[in-house]
């Protein structure tokens, strides 16, 4: 599957690559601070790595209240970094550590070792697999689904995982892209 990763990865690369210049510049003009993201997840095993997001909030929004969840209506988050949210192009940069091996195309999504720690279930099954830039609870919800249906949904993708799961999966984020399913 990791072929499937490398080639899907660049492949989406190149498409969006106009939508990606867009974004630099559009993040660059409208918001101090630095125009990716740039957070400590987990990954495969409990390694640690560092994921690429396009930024969607005000600089250093975390420094004031620690890590927590993003809600609906969040004030930290920018006018333009609504838009990505909305769209997910804010998740392009991942294509990155996808590359890298840090990721796969699709698998659960990675989680910051402060939520790791303090949920079980995170620390088990969720990682023995790689993280995914997509899932199976990303194209059957919407992206404030909570935690606890986000978990069943990865166990279901573990147990079941295969390179035709993998690709019905990658298909059908698709309309969930277009659907704009979230905030």
């Amino acid at each position: 599957m990791r072929s499937l990763d490398i080639v899907g990865s660049i492949l989406i690369l190149l498409i969006s690559a106009p939508a990606t210049i867009l974004i630099f510049l559009l993040i660059k003009i409208s918001s101090p601070g630095p125009v990716f993201y740039r957070q400590q997840r987990v990954g495969k095993d409990g390694r640690i790595f560092t994921l690429y997001k396009f930024r969607t909030m005000v600089k250093d929004a975390e420094k004031e209240l620690g890590p927590v969840l993003a809600s609906r209506n969040d004030s930290r988050v920018t006018k333009v970094g609504k838009i990505l949210r909305e769209t997910r192009l804010d998740e392009l940069p991942q294509l990155l550590n996808v590359l890298r091996g840090d990721m796969s195309l699709v698998g659960p999504r990675p989680e910051r070792l402060h939520f790791v720690k303090q949920h079980k279930a995170l620390q088990e099954l969720r990682l023995a697999v790689k993280p995914g830039l997509t899932g199976l609870a990303q194209i059957r919800s919407f992206y404030d689904l909570k935690p606890q249906h986000k978990i069943k949904y990865d166990y279901l993708y573990i147990q079941k995982r295969s390179l035709l799961l993998n690709l019905y999966i990658l298909i059908q984020t698709i309309p969930a892209f277009f659907a704009r399913k979230g905030w």
